[in-house]
């Protein structure tokens, strides 16, 4: 399985099922499946390793292709671990990080909408915009 954001790649073997979610639902692959690709939601996949053990992968959406038994993940970020109280964590903790990123950024076009009809309006009044 290949796991890569714009700073990040991982490589991981062993790989033999892989659970995600696309807008269909849950889906499952496992080793040798036959070529395919999604877009992935946002949330949190598991994949199965040789020695049985589960992990973790959460990302905020992405795309999956499966071509000659080889997984690609592709997504802006991502994170991932053994521990699933960890990962929801940080999960959380990325979630309400870009949320409030989206805050800031709408009151920042908020405030540059109000001053681009200020002006126009004082334009449209013959006066100067200052």
């Amino acid at each position: 399985m290949h796991v890569q954001s714009a700073t990040q790649y991982e490589h991981i073997e062993g790989v033999t099922s892989f659970i995600g979610e696309d807008e269909s639902g849950s889906f499952g692959i496992r080793a040798h499946h036959v070529r395919m690709m999604t877009a992935l939601t946002y949330g949190l996949a598991r994949y199965r390793l040789q020695d049985s053990s589960w992990r973790y992968l959460a990302f905020p959406r992405g795309i999956l292709y499966f071509v000659d038994n080889a997984l690609y993940i592709s997504t802006r970020r991502f994170l991932h671990d053994a521990d699933y109280q960890r990962i929801s964590a940080g999960l959380l903790e990325q979630l309400l990080k870009e949320e409030e990123e989206l805050r800031v950024i709408k009151e920042s076009l908020f405030r540059l909408e109000q001053e681009m009809f200020r002006r126009l309006w004082q334009m449209g009044r013959g006066g100067t915009a200052t």
